[in-house]
């Protein structure tokens, strides 16, 4: 069952061939059709298999320094070094591929939650389903924003225009209409059709689902699909290309050591040879680049769970360092469940009471509504449905709210639309022709400025300040009006002046509570608020107020927007915190001007004409609920609940990815500066290596890999939003971790050659001062990992003690396995261990508690000196 060529026949015989009506299909009837099609997604393209994944893990300098040692070492015939590296070799690789396709799996989960939404009729009520679950026959409905979820054919349109640069290259919109074409018209000039994958710019309208999946025009062309999201962002280049240098530096420095103890030192060359190869896997920090990964991918995972999805990863970076944030207004710090509360007409004024959008309640004093009702529910895109006793709205909830109050004032109203005007920005109203038992009616509604001009025979000054006194309730206000029509079409050109005014309609959308408590927590971590928004100024001042902005008693309006040059909106926005009667290129201006004053701002959007100002942010976020798919393209991140507490969470988690970030780096760089000085200096000084060289690599990539990535699970710290935002310029490699691994390089020095010389001191053998310099630095190293999870505060805490569930986990393990390489004869063997005297292992202990005191005692003289010159500045 399917439409040859649908663009050149007429809408009622594509309807006709599809078994379908204007009305949609019946939900069984839909049902039965998706088992026979099967669901409406396109095929997945290829990710790389396992092998290749795992093949992928062996393309790093490290990894070719080990293969190329395990090759030196088997030619020499030391073959439990040669088994040693090898086993080491793979698994490193086994973790790495585990880890990565845990990442991907992650940001496949994630995408699967932005799968988008169809708006269709289903005998003849319109509800939202998921774009997979269309099928052949539906009739969908579309407006300006919208991406079109399937190829439809066009029943009616109305000022429709599509961009379908994705499939003709065209970049100028396309007008849309539903008059047939030639069958051989060209793809781009086919204007009776929808494509799947294009985004509706313009208009309204509805079409005839005609093909759906691997069917339709995008489905065919194979090259147009996006393969998984590279799990990279700006910072995790910044680390793997540091990494990477890094690491041929230190090989090179490794390769003058050999040449060096070779030639000039005359020492032995098998012994010399591992113990540079030891040196180099010590100092190559080659964990660094996975672990930033999966920290950000945990990052990810977190931000889902507060309902914010990352779209793009550097968001993580972005969003954690932002110091403005632009919301809207309705839905995102309010409940977007709107109602009606006050009706003024030319009769009377009168109040409306009821709960959400239940079209039941009191309205006094008693009056005829009938008409001004009409205009309501007519012009009108909203269905409103009673789902559970639970009244919910499809569509618009300003809408939602006009319908109830009409079933509340005149019960069931119907007739036949003829004829519409979209709303739209530009002209600020809407229009619908519409035949009913009263004959032909234009009804419109739209912001009061704009449709009380187009009213004859009214006092403009009464009703401008009647709109004003509303608005300064907290109200949006609209104005309704209606005209008698003989044709069957709107005249948009007489509409001027040619209305009767049949009254004004005052809504109300209360802030969400969590709204308030997040906006009072943004302010505690010293980023402004600012709240943008179409309504009156003011509402827009009442309502910022009981959220609790920052500055409410001035606004800056869209006309005001208009007579400043950039310069002076670069002053002005600053001090503003309450922008009304805005349109969507305001907020590109006020993004620009915020950064212009050096600010990095997180911007909210939802309409397609949004995409610009989101994609200039910093940090773009689309509404997940009530936002286009053109606004969520554009987005970094989706919120899905359009709930500002959700922005707030979101700062907090990038805050958090941000810390552990920091935590991974000045933890993993000091201890493996202080994992090659001891080998470096005892070359260097003729002294008998202090570990040996597949000791080093035990520790290194067993060991310091495991702990490092416990530093990736860490929670919130406390007091991380009464932080000021960082500068999204800040450096990871600061002068205070520079001056960080300098401190522990040293200790590490002085602890490691000190017991070590201890041990031979009190008559032990070198293997066994050599198992206790081992067991030092595993000592040395879980020390560390307790200071640097707190990097902020003290370390001396009862809550840094008890640590998290991960970290004990990895202590846990790291301990037991350093128990097994000491006193098991079979590991003994293996890394040339003894087994160290419990005295000696408490000694061990007992330096690592000397060491966690001078680092902390460093950090907390530190953080003092920080926080004087913070206060002064306060």
């Amino acid at each position: 069952m399917t439409v040859k060529s649908p663009h050149s026949q007429p809408a009622e015989a594509c309807l006709e061939t599809l078994d379908a009506d204007r009305n949609g299909l019946s939900p069984g009837e839909a049902e039965r059709r998706l088992k026979e099609y099967g669901p409406n997604r396109l095929p997945e393209s290829r990710g790389r298999g396992p092998l290749v994944r795992l093949l992928a893990q062996f393309q790093n300098v490290l990894i070719y320094v080990l293969l190329g040692s395990a090759f030196v070492t088997a030619l020499l015939q030391h073959w439990v070094d040669t088994g040693v590296i090898l086993a080491v070799v793979v698994a490193n690789a086994i973790i790495g591929f585990i880890q990565e396709g845990k990442a991907e799996a992650a940001m496949a989960a994630i995408r699967s939650m932005l799968a988008p939404k169809a708006a269709v009729l289903r005998d003849g009520k319109r509800i939202t389903v998921d774009g997979a679950d269309l099928v052949p026959g539906d009739v969908v409905l579309l407006e300006a924003g919208d991406k079109v979820p399937a190829d439809l054919r066009l029943l009616d349109a109305h000022g429709l225009s599509a961009q379908e640069a994705i499939l003709t290259g065209e970049s100028v919109p396309v007008d849309k209409t539903v008059a047939p074409v030639a069958p051989d018209a060209a793809l781009g000039d086919r204007r009776s059709m929808l494509w799947s994958g294009t985004l509706v710019t313009q208009g309204a309208g509805r079409g005839l689902v005609v093909a759906t999946g691997a069917d339709t025009e995008i489905g065919r062309i194979g090259g147009l699909l996006s393969g998984v999201e590279t799990l990279t962002t700006p910072l995790v280049e910044q680390m793997d290309h540091f990494a990477r240098w890094l690491s041929l530096l230190i090989v090179l420095a490794a390769g003058i050591l050999l040449a060096w103890g070779y030639f000039l030192a005359g020492l032995e060359f098998s012994g010399l040879f591992m113990a540079v190869v030891g040196v180099a896997v010590a100092a190559i920090p080659e964990g660094l680049p996975a672990v930033t990964t999966i920290t950000l991918a945990i990052g990810v995972q977190a931000m889902a769970k507060r309902h914010a999805i990352v779209r793009r990863l550097p968001a993580i970076e972005a969003i954690g360092s932002v110091s403005v944030i632009c919301t809207d207004k309705t839905g995102t710090l309010t409940r977007n469940e709107m109602v009606v509360v006050a009706v003024e007409t030319p009769e009377a004024a009168f109040e409306v009471k009821g709960e959400g959008y239940a079209p039941t309640g009191e309205i006094s004093p008693a009056g005829d509504l009938a008409r001004i009702a009409r205009t309501a529910a007519l012009c009108n895109d909203a269905a409103l449905r009673d789902k559970a006793g639970h009244w919910i709205v499809e569509g618009d909830p300003m809408e939602g709210a006009l319908l109830a109050f009409a079933g509340k004032a005149a019960g069931d109203i119907a007739a036949r639309r003829l004829d519409l005007v979209p709303f739209d920005s530009r002209h600020r109203y809407m229009a619908v022709l519409a035949e009913g038992p009263d004959g032909r009616v234009t009804h419109v509604k739209g912001a009061p400025e704009r449709v009380l001009r187009m009213c004859r025979d009214i006092d403009l000054a009464h009703w401008h300040d009647r709109a004003e006194a509303m608005a300064r309730r907290g109200l949006r206000v609209l104005a309704l009006a209606e005209r008698a029509e003989a044709q069957p079409e709107i005249d948009r050109q007489t509409l001027d002046g040619g209305l009767e005014f049949l009254g004004l309609v005052g809504l109300i959308d209360p802030p969400r509570p969590e709204a308030i408590a997040a906006v009072a927590e943004c302010r505690a971590a010293g980023i402004r608020v600012k709240m943008i928004t179409g309504d009156h100024a003011g509402t827009a001042a009442a309502i910022a107020a009981q959220i609790g902005l920052e500055n409410t008693h001035r606004v800056l309006t869209g006309a005001d927007f208009d007579k400043l040059d950039e310069a002076q909106l670069a002053m002005e926005v600053v001090d503003v915190d309450v922008f009304a009667r805005t349109s969507p290129e305001h907020k590109l201006r006020l993004v620009t001007a915020l950064q212009a004053r050096g600010l990095s701002v997180a911007m909210t959007g939802d309409g397609v004409n949004d995409a610009p100002a989101l994609k200039r942010a910093d940090a773009g976020i689309a509404m997940g609920l009530k936002g286009s798919e053109a606004a969520k393209e554009a987005s970094d991140l989706v919120l899905a609940d359009d709930n500002f507490a959700s922005i707030a969470a979101a700062v907090r988690e990038g805050r958090t990815v941000w810390d552990n970030l920091k935590k991974v780096i000045s933890w993993t760089l000091p201890t493996n500066v202080g994992e090659a000085l001891p080998i470096i200096l005892a070359l260097f000084l003729g002294l008998s290596l202090p570990i040996t060289p597949v000791q080093i690599l035990w520790v290194n990539l067993i060991c310091t890999v495991t702990l490092g990535l416990a530093l990736a699970f860490e929670p919130t710290e406390a007091g991380t939003m009464a932080r000021p935002p960082r500068r999204r310029d800040a450096p990871l490699l600061s002068a205070t971790l520079v001056w960080h691994i300098v401190l522990v390089g040293i200790l590490f020095v002085v602890a490691v050659f000190g017991m070590f010389n201890f041990a031979l001191a009190r008559g032990h053998s070198l293997a066994m001062a050599q198992t206790i310099s081992m067991n030092t630095i595993i000592v040395l190293e879980i020390f560390h990992l307790f200071f640097i999870r707190n990097m902020h505060g003290t370390s001396l805490t009862w809550a840094a003690v008890k640590g998290t569930r991960v970290v004990w986990t990895v202590v846990i393990v790291i301990t037991a396995a350093q128990f097994a390489v000491t006193y098991l004869p079979p590991l003994q063997f293996v890394l040339g261990t003894e087994p160290v005297p419990f005295l000696d292992g408490m000694l061990i202990v007992g330096i690592g508690v000397v060491f966690f005191a001078i680092i902390e005692i460093e950090k907390q003289i530190r953080l003092g000196l920080n926080a004087g010159p913070r206060e002064a500045r306060h």
